[in-house]
């Protein structure tokens, strides 16, 4: 209804507005205008927006008024405002490399991939913190039980955190029972009576069983018996039975294994210098491992092996060789009807594996047999005789073969196992320049770090250390052993532990390219609760005892022979202090010692054979250690034994010469006496039989005891009773002396007197003290030594000049007793006016000694 309403409405204007056209006249002033229906919509469409514009409401006026106060222009505002426009691109849909819907669908799937696996590994770095950050707590919350019973119990294992070496896990050895038994040495409760054997850490366990060895090694190398000290740790790390496999390449038991075939306690190897018989040691490991891998092959697939009843080393490698060649076909070894498939030459790997294995004799066996090797035969045999130094002629023809083989390149068709052959002939030439060409142009020969390490050992040349110097014929520089160090110590050391979830593979890597002293530091610096550091003391006492710590500095740190003992000393130095702050002072012996040794070059130093320069350092190390262990409490008894100058004590495994020991005993009770530590210098040098000396040093501390007593120190008296009765028994031990000599006896004689005049005064003292003063001085007036006798005459001369130090330092106090004794007793006859006078008349003569002020004061005011 509304819209007929509407539609008659326009209808009616449309009429109006033809008959007002029709009655209109044309007029010049007004001529007529025709306007269409849309012309006529878009212009009341302008008129009506004019019209809204001049009606601006009155909200409006008041917004540019707010506008313009605050300094904004409403105009251009507005003119910006009609201006602006907001609009959905198509790229911001569909970015411009994704053009279609199926591109824009895998560009996200990627991206969302790509923030699922920063996800993933967030979430793993948290796992991973939250994971240690327990295991710290655990840790800690370890060690403060293990304080917490200390403090009740008193037979805690773990000592206070004081050094270094302590806070890095040796802090749990320092009660370890000692291995050797002493009736005169007490150490306190040992932790065997403590903890169980089944409780107790790793760190224990290798402590108490290391420590058996070290007792054992010095046992034996002071009595000049053999010892392999490599052997024996070994297997007593093996009978802990603690190594784990936990996805690790390399135990501490395969690294004992490598310092056995290191310093060859299993082998003898003649006409060779050190540094190639460790190379060779390196060697003969590796191969011994590979040995373990072709063996665990052989047994894992014993269909494809085929090895049957046959034992020989030969039959296992051509064993192994069935089971890695199984994809090329029939071997030459298994071929019974050659004409009708040609089978597959092995001879190449045969040689390879065998040498790689160590069976060097079959090695050689299968390269003379064979047509192809022919060549090669006598090569390798003079490789194999002279433990890899072959002549310049071999290595060159070696070289060309090698170069003809690098060449001709990897053809088409050409089975990829005659690779072996080109290791074979690196290997006998020892060129450098061939290696390096060999690594950087045939990628994929070596599948382990083991096998990469065996070829590069293998072709090391025993050269100067200056090896760009040696240039054989034809431009041929050998390859040695710095070159291979210098290559694997491009990388950093978590490449080699795959940033800590091996950590023993890196100083098993330094081990085998003979960087001793590198990989003893770096284990020496594993924290954890395995204990590496206490192996690394010990792997450093095998290499020190077979002397090569020198020929193994490695080349980043090239050291002098001293550098490197003195380095491996301070860390066996410092392992054995551990048990000295805990009182184990038999423990401390023995690792002091092994330090000592150390700095002798090992073995050599035992018996007197290293130079003169390693025998003064060891002796000087030797002496400072044992005065060490002498000042402790116990180790006089332990050193010396319960009499004597160590004839029956520890000391005589050490120092075997009587002069020797009198010469360190001495020098010790001097550094005793000057450290204040008088009773152990008293019993040192009555041991030694210097009872003059012991009665001096008893005399000094007997008058500084005595003017203590005078100053009012309350124990005084106990002290000085125990003086007088220790140089009693040195006069008594000197009487029965047999090796009393006469000017010892003037000595004793004067030193006696002293001691006895010391004790007249000090029964002066006593006399005083109790309130007896006429007793103390009649007693005053008896000393023989001082002109104070009111009867006798008086003397002039200097009394002084023939009196002992110690008692010079008395005579001050004993005045100033004398002065107050007078005070308190009545002079009936004058003699105490008389001793005045003496005394008087004594201290003007001997005003030029500088006693005391209070002295001079004293008797002015008496006289």
């Amino acid at each position: 209804m509304a819209n007929d309403v509407e539609m008659s409405g326009w209808s009616g204007l449309l009429n109006s507005s033809t008959k007002l056209l029709e009655q209109a006249a044309p007029s010049a002033q007004f001529p007529p205008l025709q306007r269409s229906l849309d012309q006529l919509e878009a212009l009341s469409t302008k008129l009506k927006t004019k019209t809204l514009r001049a009606e601006a409401p009155s909200q409006s006026i008041s917004a540019t008024r707010l506008l313009a106060r605050e300094g904004i222009n409403a105009e251009q505002l507005a003119r910006d405002l009609k201006s602006f426009e907001l609009k959905t691109t198509f790229e911001d849909v569909f970015p411009s490399e994704a053009t279609t819907v199926e591109e824009y669908l895998q560009q996200v799937v990627h991206e969302m991939a790509m923030i699922s696996a920063i996800q993933e590994a967030q979430k793993d770095n948290l796992r991973s913190f939250n994971d240690y950050m327990m295991k710290v707590l655990e840790d800690d919350w370890q060690k403060e039980k293990r304080d917490f019973l200390q403090s009740l119990s008193r037979i805690s294992t773990l000592p206070r955190k004081n050094s270094s070496l302590m806070s890095s896990g040796l802090s749990r050895i320092g009660q370890v029972p000692s291995p050797i038994s002493s009736p005169q040495v007490s150490t306190g409760p040992s932790v065997m009576e403590i903890v169980p054997a089944g409780n107790k850490s790793i760190i224990e366990k290798k402590t108490s069983v290391y420590a058996e060895i070290v007792k054992n090694l010095n046992d034996a190398r002071g009595r000049g018996l053999p010892f392999k000290p490599a052997t024996a740790f070994r297997f007593a790390y093996e009978s802990l039975s603690i190594d784990a496999a936990g996805g690790r390449s390399v135990t501490m038991q395969k690294i004992w294994h490598l310092i056995q075939t290191l310093v060859g306690e299993d082998s003898n190897q003649r006409n060779v210098s050190r540094k190639m018989s460790l190379v060779i040691g390196a060697r003969r490991h590796l191969e011994w491992g590979h040995e373990k891998y072709l063996l665990e092959t052989i047994q894992s697939h014993p269909a494809q092996a085929a090895l049957g009843g046959a034992v020989g080393n030969l039959q296992k490698v051509r064993a192994f060789l069935r089971v890695r060649l199984r994809d090329y076909g029939v071997l030459d070894f298994d071929a019974t009807d050659v004409r009708r498939q040609p089978p597959v030459d092995t001879t190449w790997q045969q040689i390879y594996f065998c040498l790689r294995t160590g069976y060097y004799d079959e090695a050689r066996s299968v390269a003379q047999s064979s047509r192809v090797a022919q060549h090669f035969a006598p090569q390798l045999a003079e490789w194999i005789s002279t433990g890899g130094a072959v002549s310049p002629e071999t290595a060159i023809s070696a070289s060309e073969e090698c170069e003809k083989m690098l060449r001709m390149g990897d053809r088409a068709g050409r089975p990829g196992y005659d690779r072996k052959r080109l290791l074979l002939y690196a290997i006998i030439s020892g060129c450098r320049r061939q290696i390096d060409r060999l690594l950087r142009d045939v990628p994929g020969l070596f599948t382990t770090i083991e096998d990469f390490l065996w070829f590069k050992l293998s072709a090391v040349r025993d050269c100067p250390a200056d090896s760009s110097s040696v240039v054989l014929s034809e431009g041929l520089v050998p390859y040695t052993l710095d070159d291979l160090q210098s290559y694997l110590n491009k990388y950093e050391p978590s490449y080699y532990t795959k940033n800590g979830k091996d950590p023993l593979v890196y100083p098993y890597v330094l081990l085998l390219s003979i960087q001793l002293l590198p990989a003893i530091l770096y284990l020496s610096k594993e924290v954890g609760e395995e204990g590496y550091n206490i192996d690394a003391v010990h792997i450093s006492i095998v290499l020190a005892d077979h002397g090569v710590l020198s020929e193994g500095s490695g080349t980043g740190q090239k050291m002098g022979i001293m550098d490197a003992c003195a380095e491996v000393a301070s860390i066996i130095r410092q392992y054995g202090s551990v048990f000295l702050r805990h009182g184990n002072l038999e423990l401390t012996l023995e690792y002091y010692a092994q330090a000592a040794a150390a700095m002798g070059g090992g073995e050599i130093s035992w018996i007197g054979r290293g130079n003169a320069d390693q025998q003064r350092q060891r002796s000087l190390m030797l002496r400072q250690l044992l005065t060490e262990i002498l000042l402790r409490d116990g180790g006089i008894p332990l050193l010396l034994g319960p009499r004597g100058t160590g004839d029956e004590g520890e000391l005589r495994k050490y120092m075997m010469d009587w002069r020797s020991r009198e010469q360190f005993l001495l020098e010790a009770a001097h550094q005793c006496q000057e450290a204040g530590l008088y009773e152990k210098s008293i019993e040192i040098y009555k041991r030694v039989g210097a009872f003059a000396t012991a009665l001096e040093t008893i005399n000094k501390c007997l008058s500084d005891a005595i003017c203590a007593m005078s100053r009012g120190r309350l124990d005084g008296d106990s002290r000085a009773a125990a003086l007088i009765y220790s140089g009693n028994d040195v006069l008594e031990t000197f009487k029965y002396s047999s090796e009393a000599r006469l000017q010892d006896k003037e000595l004793i004689s004067e030193q006696q007197t002293v001691l006895r005049q010391l004790e007249a005064i000090l029964f002066v003292h006593k006399l005083a003290r109790a309130g007896q003063y006429v007793d103390a001085l009649r007693e005053i007036t008896k000393l023989s030594f001082l002109p104070l006798n009111p009867r006798a005459p008086d003397v002039t001369a200097d009394v002084f000049r023939n009196l002992s130090p110690h008692v010079q330092a008395c005579v001050p106090d004993l005045l100033k007793i004398a002065l107050s004794c007078i005070d308190n007793v009545a002079d009936t006859d004058g003699t105490l006016r008389a001793l005045k006078s003496k005394i008087a008349n004594f201290v003007a003569n001997n005003m030029t000694r500088n006693w005391p002020q209070d002295l001079y004061e004293k008797i002015a005011r008496s006289i």
